[in-house]
């Protein structure tokens, strides 16, 4: 026995436990693919993540985000700033113009017959305010990518899937196919409202294509160039201005 007593026991750290490194949100991942410790930023969730090979390695992870507190500052700080949504804003819904009000009543889109900017109308302010619209943008979501979404399934001869909206952190869609000859489930992230209305298609398009083909092979990518052309400048986009469209409303 130490004649100081025992050791304080090592902490341990579980697959998603969260630090703080000097203000900034660290996620400890285990990827046992890894073959070392590394972090990352993910744009979408405006975090770093520290990557370990096995759960024995996460302390190693926690250690080795501490040490590199200046360059996680560095990377958090090229991120788009936070753009929180407020009456007067003009913001863009599948590349239109839309103007933000206060309205009374329950929120709601208003499309002016004369084709002028379309608005868009909510009570309360502050994170009230900014929760009403996004309740309206996610309708608006769902109206046209339902729409894309039965109009590419009719091409590639599949069954209308179920559609949804969510805040997808990760992906832009995903795609469930059912049973064959069934209907499958295809859910997008509502935040395609903010990207023109060229590269929400292509994700539609995208998704559809998944309806034949589970996978991202030749077959696919046939698939999806017979619907929307060549879709490289599509996915630049959305790596691009990704981060953006998610820092949107925060």
């Amino acid at each position: 026995m130490s004649l100081f007593g025992r050791a304080p026991p090592a902490k341990t750290f579980s697959d998603g436990d969260r630090l703080d490194v000097a203000g900034a949100a660290v996620r400890l991942k285990v990827n046992q693919r890894a073959r070392r410790v590394s972090l990352r930023l993910d744009r979408t969730r405006r975090e770093i993540v520290a990557t370990a090979p096995s759960q024995r390695r996460l302390p190693e992870a926690a250690a080795f985000a501490r040490e590199r507190a200046s360059w996680i500052a560095e990377r958090l700080a090229e991120l788009p700033d936070a753009a929180p949504l407020s009456p007067g804003m003009l913001i863009e819904v599948f590349g239109r113009p839309v103007r933000l009000e206060t309205g009374s009543g329950r929120a709601r889109w208003i499309e002016p017959i004369d084709g002028s900017t379309p608005r868009i109308t909510a009570m309360g302010e502050g994170e009230g305010y900014a929760r009403a619209v996004i309740l309206v943008l996610k309708k608006k979501a769902l109206e046209v990518l339902g729409a894309r979404t039965a109009h590419y399934a009719q091409r590639l001869g599949a069954p209308m899937p179920k559609v949804t909206v969510a805040d997808a952190k990760s992906r832009w869609g995903s795609c469930k196919p059912g049973p064959r000859g069934t209907a499958g489930n295809i859910r997008y992230s509502w935040r395609l409202a903010l990207a023109p209305f060229e590269v929400a298609d292509y994700v539609a398009a995208h998704e559809c294509a998944h309806l034949l083909e589970l996978n991202h092979g030749p077959r696919f990518w046939a698939h999806v160039r017979a619907l929307v052309g060549d879709e490289r400048r599509h996915r630049d986009w959305l790596r691009a201005e990704g981060a953006r469209l998610h820092a949107f409303g925060r």
